[in-house]
């Protein structure tokens, strides 16, 4: 249970503040601020984590409007990206890796939006029937968010990944192999070759398949979509922004990321359990 007073099962333990309040700026002016920083990150991944809007933050957080200034903050001056990529990295090394991976993977994800949402930066899926946004991300192959891109959802891979694969080669030029599924085959391969110098390599289903499997080498990023849709604010989209939508999903991946370095051991699930045992 978190020591700020809570008691959220979104709220980070000890230990894992201590993990993240060194990467946060200094008070702005010097000044001492009214409400504890542990407070403000809590409220921000109990939003994140149960999906509830801003206004319905429980009484005992700071005032929505204090969490969401401190929100949008970190958002403009880039805290929350700095605050990932060293958790990231950390993570990494923390895996037996080199903080800098060497290969990563790309996919897609078409969600739905909230009515909230302008019109102007959503689109319908015809692939998927979605009318809503589509999140390009890039992982490491422990699927790790390197790059992250929010679009449109009538936006085709072969057009929205290049934005993202170009973050990737200017924040990770170590990266020089990334894996795709068979959407993002065609003239993006060769874009990826020339303008990048980097290998985008198609992993393609095997002739025989039927219905969903995991595919060699993309079982990572397939996991990672998965633990970002866990967390009901990401589940649709709400933000009126698409590079707010960015953020949301950095401050998931934070959360996964202080959770991974504090456990200790591998995650573990509980079993089946009897139908029998729970009514004797």
């Amino acid at each position: 249970m978190s020591g700020s007073g809570g008691g959220y099962p979104s709220d980070l333990a000890d230990e894992q503040w201590a993990l993240v309040e060194p990467l946060l700026p200094a008070a702005r002016g010097g000044r001492r601020e009214k409400h504890p920083r542990r407070r403000i990150v809590d409220a921000i991944f109990y939003v994140v984590r149960t999906g509830c809007a801003w206004r319905q933050l429980p009484k005992d957080f700071p005032p929505w409007p204090t969490v969401y200034w401190y929100f949008t903050w970190w958002h403009d001056d880039g805290t929350v990206e700095q605050v990932h990529d060293t958790l990231r990295g950390r993570v990494r090394e923390a895996d037996g890796r080199n903080a800098e991976p060497s290969a990563g993977l790309i996919d897609s994800q078409s969600v739905r939006t909230a009515d909230t949402v302008p019109a102007g930066t959503r689109g319908f899926d015809a692939g998927k029937k979605v009318k809503g946004r589509k999140r390009f991300i890039v992982t490491d192959t422990l699927g790790l968010l390197l790059a992250v891109h929010v679009v449109a959802a009538n936006i085709q891979d072969r057009d929205g990944a290049k934005r993202s694969l170009l973050w990737t080669r200017v924040d990770h030029p170590g990266v020089q192999r990334i894996w795709a599924d068979q959407g993002f085959a065609g003239r993006l391969v060769e874009w990826s070759r020339t303008i990048l110098g980097r290998e985008l390599e198609i992993v393609r289903k095997a002739p025989d398949q039927r219905g969903f499997q995991a595919q060699p080498k993309r079982w990572a990023i397939e996991r990672t979509f998965s633990w970002l849709t866990a967390h009901r604010r990401l589940a649709r989209d709400y933000e009126t922004s698409p590079a707010r939508s960015e953020t949301m999903i950095r401050w998931a991946m934070i959360g996964i990321m202080v959770r991974r370095l504090t456990r200790g051991r591998p995650a573990t699930r509980p079993g089946p359990r009897s139908l029998l045992r729970d009514v004797a």
